[in-house]
């Protein structure tokens, strides 16, 4: 906590001390209390658009972290699979996945959906992998001490190599919650009614810089409570499984 408010200090007298050596309008780059302000004047509405990011957000990182999870543990427990969807999933990620934004829009409209899965897209590779290689990390002798002792591979994946990969899951869903927002915000760039990334375009629009960066505090914001809150979600999940 103290080293977040040193950081934050920091960044907002570098950030002040710009704009007084700059000289550079308002319009151009406000000073921080220009922002705080506009940030107050516009709190209902800047609260209501978070809101709606949080809950595309929220959802994606959920239905991300599920179908990453199972994805791994299907790659995991069968040879065939590997085969097969391991190197697509490796040929997708050559595909910018926010060149998939347009797409998607079209396709699920303006609504909150084409948001959730452009998240979701963002979320599902880092979960995948970082717990797939955990699956397969785990010690050779705790694998040859279960089928001594007539371990299934079912038994042996459910009690062994899913307790044992938890601390890969964790790091994927800790940095799956720094990217989902990501998704959710390119979403509503490219198509969205409402939202934190629509209220940036809008404020761009009407030239309102100082409303721009106040969005994109409360979203920073967002985010690290999101790293946090994830991470304590998994601290507790690893004692679990310790």
């Amino acid at each position: 906590m103290i080293r977040g408010v040193i950081s934050a200090i920091t960044i907002l007298l570098i950030w002040q001390a710009i704009v007084v050596l700059s000289g550079w309008p308002p319009f151009i780059l406000p000073g921080p209390l220009r922002v705080l302000e506009a940030l107050w004047a516009n709190l209902p509405s800047i609260s209501y658009h978070a809101s709606i990011t949080l809950s595309e957000v929220l959802i994606g990182l959920v239905l991300g972290a599920l179908l990453g999870a199972l994805t791994a543990i299907q790659l995991a427990a069968s040879p065939v699979a590997r085969y097969i969807v391991q190197p697509i999933l490796v040929v997708t990620q050559g595909l910018p996945v926010f060149a998939l934004a347009p797409i998607l829009t079209l396709w699920l409209g303006f609504g909150i959906w084409s948001k959730v899965l452009m998240a979701v897209l963002i979320i599902y590779f880092p979960v995948t992998i970082a717990f797939f290689d955990g699956l397969m990390r785990t010690p050779p002798g705790w694998l040859d001490l279960a089928r001594t002792m007539g371990g299934s591979p079912t038994r042996t994946l459910i009690r062994i190599r899913i307790p044992a990969a938890i601390p890969q899951l964790a790091a994927g869903l800790k940095l799956s919650a720094v990217y989902a927002p990501i998704g959710a915000i390119i979403g509503e760039w490219v198509g969205a009614s409402k939202g934190l990334g629509y209220l940036m375009l809008l404020a761009n629009g009407r030239v309102k810089t100082d409303l721009m960066f106040a969005a994109l505090i409360v979203l920073a914001l967002m985010t690290l409570a999101l790293h946090y809150g994830v991470g304590a979600l998994c601290n507790r999940l690893q004692k679990r499984f310790s």
